[in-house]
């Protein structure tokens, strides 16, 4: 199976992302577990300056298995502080 293939098996993981995250160096579900959310989202920005608190937030739901409106209320409120300062 091609690496973003088995990413895009992942919740809110579409195609698009799924190439992101290679290009990234991340291409399978268990290095973006690994690696975590943050520092997955740190390396997207090394080369992807229009990612975003969506694709932030995606990856967030992908690591715990669920759809990333599901995510706690505490969880999107520190994801979206994280955004807003390695957006600056």
């Amino acid at each position: 199976m091609e690496s973003s293939q088995s990413l895009t098996q992942l919740p809110n993981i579409g195609k698009v992302v799924a190439e992101k995250l290679v290009q990234a160096g991340i291409s399978t579900p268990d290095e973006l577990i690994t690696l975590g959310t943050e520092q997955a989202f740190i390396r997207l920005l090394s080369f992807d300056d229009t990612a975003c608190l969506s694709e932030l937030q995606a990856i967030e739901g992908a690591i715990q298995g669920i759809r990333w409106h599901n995510l706690p209320k505490e969880r999107k409120a520190e994801l979206k502080e994280f955004f807003k300062i390695r957006r600056l």
